[in-house]
């Protein structure tokens, strides 16, 4: 499958953004989903998954409350709504797709070129 993530930009702190993710190529229904995020000088973070049909989340203590992934199958299409932006969520952020397994998914196979989100003060 191929991913492409897009919506990042600049945003002043307490802002909102709406991340999206193209998927193409396989049945998107059979992929979990997940962002991860890298800040410069920092390890690569997962902030958020859903399952297949959506119906569970997670997302990471940094995000949680103020971030909501979402995804529509029928249009192949993956989210990452973000509300109440923080200069520290400054990062390229990622989707990636995972196939069946642990909770929340580790193991990702197909990742997006990542979209750049910047938040300022």
């Amino acid at each position: 499958v191929q991913l492409q993530a897009s919506g990042g930009g600049p945003v002043q702190a307490g802002g909102s953004l709406r991340l999206s993710c193209a998927a193409s190529g396989s049945t998107f229904s059979n992929y979990r989903m997940g962002w991860f995020r890298q800040a410069p000088g920092k390890d690569r973070e997962l902030v958020a998954a859903i399952s297949l049909g959506g119906g569970a989340t997670y997302y990471s203590d940094s995000v949680k409350g103020r971030f909501t992934i979402s995804r529509d199958n029928a249009k192949n299409v993956g989210y990452l709504q973000m509300k109440s932006l923080k200069p520290e969520d400054t990062a390229v952020y990622y989707c990636a797709t995972a196939r069946a397994g642990d909770w929340p998914p580790k193991d990702y196979s197909y990742w997006g070129q990542g979209t750049l989100v910047t938040v300022s003060s």
